[in-house]
């Protein structure tokens, strides 16, 4: 996924939920005085690879032997923290750092990559966490367009973002332990922000020709959603 490529549906979430690109412009800048470049192969080399994308919703507690199995871990957010508990190692973290920024900057010290979101609002975040973090382990991310040691491999939500760079770097094979598009305990903001990460996986599963038993019973509404961005017409 390059940014031109993602461009389209940037947009159309900056337009539904009236975020400001040039909020995510300057978080993105603030983040690339602070990062270093990160060569995506120091991720190790995931072709061909099973990787289990681990989201955060309280049924991962019973899919943890779905990414015990997988060959590669990525874990959104406090997704880490449970597998580790659980004997799972975890070898990427993506966060915009917003739950757990203590787990990630331990992570990193650690020798385990974490891909750190700057978005509009986390600027405070940004500033206070990705100098405690080992540079060397840093992935800084943007969903603008890249700039200097910060890169855009597409996705909006923590969980996305994972799947996105799981796929822009060669996984094999996706599966998605701790997924819930449905929680009727969020708020309605993160309600929405899951119905995007809805939309972007189904856009990724088109995309590599391959079928997330995640998005069963859900492809009709995303496609219906996702159609008119991609055409042109959104």
């Amino acid at each position: 996924m390059n940014f031109e490529t993602f461009e389209p549906m940037y947009e159309a979430i900056l337009a539904d939920f009236g975020f400001e690109r040039a909020a995510d412009e300057r978080a993105r800048d603030v983040a690339a005085e602070l990062a270093t470049p990160f060569p995506l192969d120091r991720l190790g080399d995931w072709r061909g690879a099973t990787v289990a994308v681990a989201g955060a919703a309280p049924r991962l507690v019973a899919d943890v032997e779905i990414a015990r199995d997988a060959d590669v871990v990525v874990a959104a957010s406090t997704a880490a923290d449970v597998l580790r508990d659980r004997g799972v190692a975890v070898d990427c973290m993506v966060t915009d750092l917003d739950k757990n920024p203590e787990t990630a900057a331990a992570l990193t010290r650690e020798g385990v990559p974490v891909a750190a979101h700057a978005h509009g609002d986390n600027v405070p975040a940004v500033r206070e966490w990705l100098p405690r973090f080992a540079d060397e382990w840093t992935l800084a991310t943007t969903q603008a367009a890249p700039q200097g040691p910060v890169v855009n491999t597409g996705g909006f939500t923590d969980g996305d973002r994972a799947a996105f760079l799981a796929d822009h770097v060669g996984a094999g094979r996706l599966v998605f332990p701790g997924w819930a598009f449905d929680d009727p305990d969020v708020d309605p903001m993160k309600a929405r922000k899951l119905d995007w990460a809805a939309r972007l996986l189904r856009w990724l599963e088109r995309r590599r020709d391959e079928r997330f038993g995640v998005l069963d019973g859900r492809r009709e509404a995303t496609d219906a959603a996702l159609d008119p961005i991609l055409s042109g017409r959104g």
